[in-house]
């Protein structure tokens, strides 16, 4: 655990920060090599990532902020809510909110938005095994008790007092890792538009749900502690990448559909 990086004077530059920086700048350009081949130019792709990145700001914080409330922000300055340099960001609530700012952008725009939405797919789970990393130096989405040989030890003055845990940022990263190799074979050889990004869908809350079984910082858990908020959110998303993955099918044979571009 090492939460800053450096500092310049008295203005410390954290590691969340830089790694969550690098695995945006690493999905914007891994996008855009990727949307050449199903015929995007780079700049939709870029003008596009610049809309979702106020989305995930805007939603991962507001949902951190909603689901830890009582324990951190109640009594406290608004001012508070906007310290993002230590970390305090929900991957889902970031998605949420660059989904919603991507069917905006594509509606404004008129830009195809289950093409532009493949390019992307892949990219979320690379950026994400950056993001995890930062988790790792900031000591936030800890681990549960572990006592197998790779358990790793935050600093007594953590939240788990010293205690071994199960590094379960690694977990998370290793398993986007998987995610992210998976979607970046099935885009080369997707058969219709959205398809990729549906399988994002099913394949990431299934990764996530794995990592969740050995985190231990939820103030809240569901079912006697077997299931953690994002359990829930997960299977509400595994669920919508079903729907999606067979209304996409059934629409991409109806005649007169486009078809996919060749990947």
């Amino acid at each position: 655990m090492q939460p800053v990086a450096l500092h310049i004077g008295n203005f410390a530059i954290h590691w969340y920060g830089i790694l969550v920086g690098l695995g945006c700048l690493l999905g914007l350009w891994s996008a855009s090599r990727r949307g050449l081949r199903s015929g995007l130019q780079p700049d939709r792709v870029y003008d596009l990532g610049l809309w979702m990145m106020v989305g995930v700001v805007i939603g991962a914080r507001g949902l951190f902020i909603f689901t830890h409330w009582e324990t951190d922000f109640a009594g406290r300055s608004v001012l508070s809510w906007l310290n993002l340099r230590s970390g305090g960001l929900v991957f889902y609530g970031g998605f949420l909110g660059a989904a919603a700012a991507a069917i905006l952008y594509c509606q404004i725009r008129s830009q195809p938005l289950w093409r532009l939405a493949d390019a992307y797919a892949p990219s979320i789970a690379l950026g994400s095994v950056l993001g995890r990393i930062g988790c790792l130096m900031t000591g936030c989405c800890y681990g549960s008790v572990c006592e197998l040989p790779w358990a790793i030890r935050f600093p007594t003055g953590h939240a788990t007092h010293g205690t071994a845990v199960h590094p379960v940022q690694i977990y998370d990263a290793l398993l986007n890792l998987v995610v992210w190799a998976v979607l970046e074979f099935l885009h080369r050889k997707r058969k219709f538009e959205g398809q990729v990004f549906a399988a994002w869908l099913l394949t990431y809350p299934i990764a996530r749900s794995i990592a969740e079984l050995f985190r231990g910082d939820y103030p809240v858990r569901y079912l006697d502690g077997r299931l953690t908020p994002a359990h829930l959110v997960g299977a509400g998303l595994f669920v919508t990448g079903c729907v999606l993955y067979f209304w996409l099918l059934k629409r991409s044979a109806r005649p007169g559909s486009s078809p996919s571009s060749p990947g």
